[in-house]
């Protein structure tokens, strides 16, 4: 009853109403899912992991930031405590180098080679026997002693801070020292 004819393109067609049922169970068949399906990550899986992956990569690098701070906050203070300890010294050269004949020296002010610090030293008393000479001249900085050991002696107050405003220190440094040592 129905027989198959060519085109005007040399296909041929089915004319009846079984090839188009053929047809069509072809293509339903072919659209099925296997019954057996190979494992294999699907979209939602990567985005998943891909999502979980930035995360743990965020909370690093604010970790190493805090870290890369914190070296830098300890590196700038040690470089502090080592220019207040040069900066004593110097002070100490300085009191035992200046004569006392006119006046006692009370301070002394030191920036550091590469401009980061600043050291403000202040002379608060001097130790000195009791019915020296040095005595009168320092006037209310001297304080008398009784001991030969204790004569010369400087009680002093040692302020390092960083240069506010400077490109290599990120968060301000401020140490405060008092110390009584011999020049």
């Amino acid at each position: 009853m129905f027989k198959k004819r060519e085109t005007d393109n040399g296909k041929r067609q089915c004319g009846s109403v079984a090839g188009h049922l053929w047809h069509l169970r072809f293509l339903v068949s072919a659209a099925r899912f296997p019954t057996t399906r190979r494992p294999a990550f699907g979209i939602w899986q990567a985005l998943i992991i891909i999502l979980i992956v930035s995360g743990l990569m965020v909370v690093a690098m604010r970790y190493a930031k805090i870290g890369a701070v914190h070296t830098a906050d300890s590196y700038t203070r040690e470089q502090a405590e080592l220019f207040l300890q040069s900066a004593v010294e110097i002070a100490l050269l300085q009191i035992a180098g200046h004569k006392r004949s006119s006046e006692c020296l009370d301070r002394v002010h030191l920036v550091s080679r590469d401009g980061k610090f600043t050291a403000d030293i202040a002379i608060t008393r001097y130790y000195l026997l009791a019915g020296s000479a040095d005595l009168s001249v320092c006037g209310t900085l001297g304080y008398p002693v009784e001991t030969e050991e204790s004569h010369g002696m400087v009680m002093m107050e040692a302020v390092v801070q960083s240069v506010p405003g400077h490109p290599k220190v990120i968060h301000p440094v401020r140490l405060v020292r008092r110390m009584v040592q011999r020049p």
